[in-house]
């Protein structure tokens, strides 16, 4: 292609786009690639994650919460190398209990479908990416906010090509290809722990995916792997950034890099839908369009 490639991701909160795909952002920021971050919320629910974290009352402040996330995500921004926009919408929480209380009145959640996507689709036509990804109908973990990020990604991504919908958020723009982020994976935590035991080290990821059922229909889904254990550091330093969220002492960051590089060096993505000829496997979300 004679123009720059364009990718989108959407995400739900500040420090989703560090912990999902972000060193396959920094590949193709690397390589010239405009690399956009939608934002849904401002992660004013989120809960201070890392016990490492001090700053006297922000727990009971949420406009303290809301500032100290956006400067995260103006470090993280930064790290990576994109542009940003939030969407505006509130975080909604995530409800604990049995039964889980009701969502929060006006929070993201609870929004219409075609109402929280106008501003995507209004971003989707400005700037004109050719590669959009997102999570799957669950989320990638079924919380409000990432199960809404969802829906709205996929409505826009429909009706930002159709100039019947959405007739006042600009010229349409067909994007050319959707993709779901493929996080942990039954395969990638056997290979990680496989590599672990193989260097004499012991499995940090045991315990919690311990329970773990393989699913062969979940593995099914993965169609592209992108190669790109060069970046795990900068991801690693993008999730730093987001400090209220992540313990640096923390389980993301239990297993070492070159260890990742042997047994896992991709970041993984499901094709959903594309405009262009591609053939599966994949090895770059811009298959067909270079």
């Amino acid at each position: 292609m004679a123009e720059k490639l364009r990718l989108m991701h959407v995400h739900a909160h500040p420090d989703d786009e560090s912990s999902k795909g972000a060193a396959s952002t920094a590949k193709y920021v690397a390589e010239g690639v405009d690399v956009h971050v939608v934002t849904c919320t401002g992660g004013e629910r989120g809960s201070i994650l890392n016990p490492q974290f001090k700053h006297p009352g922000i727990e009971d402040n949420p406009e303290l919460i809301t500032l100290i996330r956006r400067e995260e995500m103006d470090r993280a921004r930064s790290i990576l190398g994109i542009t940003q926009d939030w969407l505006g919408f509130v975080d909604s929480g995530w409800p604990e209990g049995d039964p889980k209380p009701p969502l929060p009145e006006g929070c993201f959640g609870l929004k219409s479908v075609e109402e929280a996507a106008e501003p995507l689709v209004r971003l989707i036509r400005s700037f004109k990416p050719h590669v959009l990804t997102t999570y799957d109908e669950n989320g990638g973990y079924p919380h409000p906010d990432h199960i809404m990020c969802h829906k709205i990604s996929v409505e826009a991504y429909e009706a930002a090509a159709d100039p019947t919908r959405y007739p006042d958020a600009g010229e349409p723009w067909q994007v050319s290809k959707l993709y779901y982020h493929l996080g942990w994976s039954w395969e990638r935590m056997e290979a990680i722990a496989k590599a672990m035991e193989a260097h004499g080290l012991e499995n940090p990821y045991a315990e919690r995916f311990k329970d773990w059922e393989r699913k062969p229909e979940d593995e099914a889904r993965l169609t592209t792997r992108v190669e790109c254990a060069e970046y795990f550091p900068v991801r690693d330093a993008a999730l730093l950034a987001h400090a209220t969220q992540i313990d640096p002492d923390g389980w993301f960051f239990a297993v070492p890099h070159e260890i990742q590089a042997e047994a896992w060096p991709s970041e993984d993505y499901q094709l959903v839908d594309s405009k262009v000829e591609t053939s599966i496997p994949e090895t770059d979300l811009f298959a067909g369009l270079r």
